[in-house]
């Protein structure tokens, strides 16, 4: 049996929760390592509010003290943490089906009405008895086309193929953007490409920007060690401005993979509230990033009115549109010069800022939830389940 926390930590007010048969229940899984841990809470948080239950199953690595406290403020939210790997931590294919064979019996036990797996992958010959909404947030095949192109390497072939039969075995497929959507349809060459629905975020409270935070500055959060977030380049970049350009996030990935930074000013991994607080001093902040199928970061800078500089990649200019500078070249240099260009210029970064806010209005919790919660109904309403197919 896996252990369930059910309730808020030590010294918090419980929430209140209603019968279980008034309640639209939803099994879904998640990991705390990147940003599908905010969109699996901000979604639950939302879920509650249209008369839904969320039992979120935890893989991977344990969520830390302060998401735990996170989570544990969320009504109709239940905590399971499994200690089943990720799939893309996971040392062979059959270690995942069978994490997948676990999770659908914990499902089954848990009279799940609709099952929300944020791994595709588990979803790989697990005969999950409810309709089965698969997202999709990123994936081995798109990250290296993206990044490395050419053949897949051995160990991400069995992984592109698990994540193709999770495919085959959804009832529907959601993306976070139309461009991502696109590129997944075509990398597994799907019938119809995944439903769109926008990621949203919850805005931050932040406190008092930290005191050693230049009022100047460029800012860059997230997996640092994440080969498509592109450091290098940014890196490439800080050697050649004045004003520091300063990340926030691991240098060191859970699956070894590391980077170092020499010309960039490191802050180490922070909590949202940490994050938020840098983000109120409205530096520029900044992503180079070759592959994003949404960017939470970015959504979250520009809720707090940051002018963007991003690089020119089908996602960001969906979602971005002209409330974004872009980068066309993937160099150093031309980085260097679009930061600087904001840096010296405070009445044209005010106005670069107050677009990006204005922009970022559109992708709300509530629309997420709403789009979301639609799709359930959908599915749910259906008299057979059908499967997407290949």
């Amino acid at each position: 049996m896996f252990p369930r926390l059910d309730h808020e930590p030590a010294g918090a007010s419980a929430q209140p929760r209603m019968p279980c048969d008034t309640l639209l229940r939803v099994f879904m899984t998640a990991d705390a390592v990147g940003g599908v841990w905010s969109y699996a809470l901000d979604l639950s948080r939302g879920l509650a509010a249209e008369a839904a239950e969320v039992t979120l199953a935890i893989l991977g690595p344990a969520p830390d003290a302060a998401q735990l406290a996170e989570a544990a403020a969320i009504r109709h939210l239940r905590l399971v943490p499994t200690g089943l790997p990720l799939e893309w931590l996971a040392p062979d294919a059959g270690s995942v089906l069978a994490a997948a064979r676990e999770l659908a019996d914990l499902a089954a036990a848990e009279g799940a009405d609709i099952v929300h797996l944020n791994s595709p992958a588990l979803a790989a010959g697990a005969g999950f008895a409810a309709p089965l909404v698969a997202a999709c947030h990123s994936c081995v095949a798109t990250w290296w086309e993206a990044v490395r192109g050419g053949a897949l390497p051995p160990d991400f072939r069995w992984r592109r193929d698990l994540v193709a039969a999770g495919y085959q075995a959804a009832d529907l497929l959601i993306c976070p953007s139309a461009a991502f959507a696109a590129a997944t349809a075509a990398a597994y060459g799907l019938r119809q490409a995944p439903r769109v629905v926008h990621n949203g975020r919850t805005r931050q409270e932040a406190m008092l920007p930290p005191a050693e935070l230049p009022a100047d500055c460029a800012f860059t959060a997230g997996r640092l060690w994440d080969e498509g977030k592109n450091l290098r380049v940014l890196d490439d970049a800080a050697a050649l401005l004045d004003a520091p350009v300063i990340a926030a996030g691991p240098l060191r990935g859970p699956n070894g993979a590391e980077t170092a930074l020499p010309h960039l000013r490191s802050l180490g991994p922070l909590g949202a509230a940490e994050v938020a607080a840098c983000l109120a001093a409205r530096p520029v902040f900044v992503s180079a990033a070759r592959y994003e199928p949404f960017g939470l970061a970015v959504l979250e800078a520009a809720q707090a009115g940051c002018a963007l500089v991003l690089s020119d990649i089908p996602s960001f200019r969906e979602i971005w549109g002209d409330a974004a500078d872009y980068v066309a070249e993937d160099a150093g240099p031309v980085y260097a010069r679009a930061i600087g260009r904001l840096l010296r210029d405070p009445d044209l970064r005010r106005r670069r800022g107050a677009a990006a806010r204005a922009r970022a209005a559109r992708y709300t919790v509530e629309a997420m939830v709403a789009g979301t919660f639609a799709l359930y109904r959908e599915l749910l309403a259906q008299p057979a389940r059908r499967r997407i197919g290949l």
